[in-house]
């Protein structure tokens, strides 16, 4: 049984190529972090060694097997997977590949097909990456490669130009809601906060349902854009160094801080419209509810533009702390003139 979630379509094609016996001999899957691009890889993977008459049936000791990351075939490769590292790493190694290589070279060990399975491959060396082209260019009898990657711009065209692309779309929110209700038993309110919160990623939306810690997460850095938006500029500069200070230890959370952000304000928004049964933030409908009377839709609008620069002005790595200092005086103030510029009259006053 195939245990992704949707991605019917890929799914179905899938399924094909195995009847036909016809698979690619690599496969790109594109699609944003967490929409079961893991899960559908370990899939065929399973599927390519079970022994049950319809695969991948999820019982047999080799679909068993490749589910706990225990069979010698079936191996993933990335930084969260490399046990000879002993240091942090920012990329996959050109000695990972090189690793890939050679087991890639010697038949199957236990099972019928070799698998290998590059997660985030769009994070590999330029070395590395030119190592895996000719192992892709020269594929050996039964070995499938699988490259999962959240943006194949950052590929090379000669890496994705061998392999068959797959792309698993987000999910809508209804059909995560109703896998949360379904198959884990999550109470209505709650499985649809976490599936409106997901943004079409079952497996945020998953890891979210098992673990209480990621929403209180959620609701202490809300707790936290919320006050600031209420805050005078001596707070908001001490929570923009803050925020720069967490920027060196992890760029990842100060990115899903501003995208928390970027949600709330969409949210006023769709309420402002008339489209409230739209918003992200469920749990905070009254107050989002309340906030739209403060602010114009050229004032949110504006301070959307200006959440969505400082996320591309720190993915470019500019100065995190100047990006997040003229983030903070662009948050509209209450009641002030759609034409005004926070940002100028705070320079005409203390410029």
């Amino acid at each position: 049984m195939w245990q992704v979630i949707g991605q019917n379509r890929v799914v179905s094609l899938l399924q094909h190529s195995l009847g036909k016996g016809m698979l690619a001999h690599a496969y790109l899957l594109v699609g944003p972090p967490h929409v079961g691009k893991t899960t559908l890889a370990i899939n065929l993977a399973q599927a390519l060694n079970c022994e049950a008459d319809e695969p991948p049936c999820g019982e047999c000791p080799p679909c068993q097997k490749i589910a706990s990351a225990n069979h010698a075939d079936v191996q993933i490769i990335g930084l969260d997977h490399n046990a000879n590292s002993t240091k942090q790493q920012v990329e996959i190694s050109i000695d990972q590949i090189r690793e890939l290589q050679h087991s890639a070279n010697l038949p199957p060990f236990e099972g019928k097909h070799k698998v290998f399975i590059i997660d985030r491959a769009e994070i590999m060396s330029n070395e590395a990456a030119n190592c895996l082209l000719k192992t892709l260019e020269e594929p050996a009898d039964k070995v499938i490669f699988m490259l999962l990657t959240a943006n194949e711009q950052l590929l090379p065209a000669t890496v994705i130009s061998r392999c068959q692309r797959l792309e698993l779309p987000p999910l809508a929110t209804a059909e995560i809601e109703t896998a949360l209700n379904e198959r884990w038993g999550i109470e209505p309110q709650k499985a649809k906060l976490i599936a409106k919160l997901s943004h079409g990623c079952p497996g945020w939306a998953f890891s979210a349902a098992r673990d209480d810690g990621l929403l209180q997460q959620r609701t202490e850095r809300m707790d936290g854009l919320l006050e600031v938006i209420q805050a005078d500029y001596e707070k908001r500069f001490a929570y923009a160094n803050q925020l720069a200070a967490q920027f060196s230890q992890s760029r990842e959370a100060v990115q899903k801080i501003l995208e928390l952000w970027l949600d709330y304000w969409r949210d006023l928004i769709l309420a402002k419209t008339g489209c409230g049964n739209e918003i992200t933030n469920v749990d905070l409908e009254d107050k989002i509810n309340k906030m739209t009377v403060d602010y114009s839709l050229t004032q949110i609008r504006t301070f959307i533009n200006s959440l969505q620069a400082a996320e591309a002005q720190l993915k470019q790595n500019a100065n995190p702390k100047l990006v997040l200092e003229v983030l903070m005086l662009s948050i509209p103030r209450k009641g002030r003139r759609s034409g005004e510029n926070p940002t100028a009259q705070f320079s005409m006053n203390y410029g």
